[in-house]
């Protein structure tokens, strides 16, 4: 799908506020209601649109520690990393999980939980249990810099 300029601005304004109604969203981007709606059902039967969420702050569920895991692998098989792959997807904790290259670690994962005693029962009783696991390096969050959800729409 070619992006034009309205796509584009229909996707910044909704990657910035998700609830707007098709009205307004028109009125923002200075289009009729119908075409607009037209264009976001375009973009969502096209997968660039994948979905709505509610952000929710961490803080005020009591989730005060952030923990960026470095996760080492003993084996390289795709029989590893697929049971790695599904023991981490069931963790509600583990808010990102990326396979990666160019460091000793296979894995970066960012957690969130409640406190040290939580993070030591995901790590101890939880991750390092997952066959396979060699290896684990944690590094604590002490503040976030840059947070963002929205991608460039270029």
């Amino acid at each position: 799908m070619n992006l034009d300029n309205y796509d584009r601005r229909i996707l910044e304004a909704l990657q910035q506020e998700g609830r707007l109604s098709n009205q307004d969203l028109a009125d923002r981007i200075g289009l009729s209601p119908s075409p607009c709606l037209r264009r976001v059902r375009a973009l969502e039967e096209a997968g660039i649109i994948t979905g709505y969420r509610a952000m929710l702050d961490a803080k005020r569920l009591g989730l005060n520690l952030m923990v960026i895991l470095s996760v080492s692998m003993d084996r390289h098989t795709p029989e590893r990393f697929a049971g790695f792959d599904a023991a981490v997807a069931a963790m509600p904790e583990v808010l990102e999980c990326l396979l990666i290259t160019g460091r000793d670690a296979d894995y970066q994962l960012k957690v969130v939980v409640r406190d040290m005693e939580h993070y030591q029962d995901l790590l101890l009783e939880r991750i390092t249990r997952i066959e396979g696991v060699s290896g684990v390096h944690s590094s604590f969050v002490l503040r976030r810099v840059v947070e963002r959800t929205a991608l460039p729409v270029l």
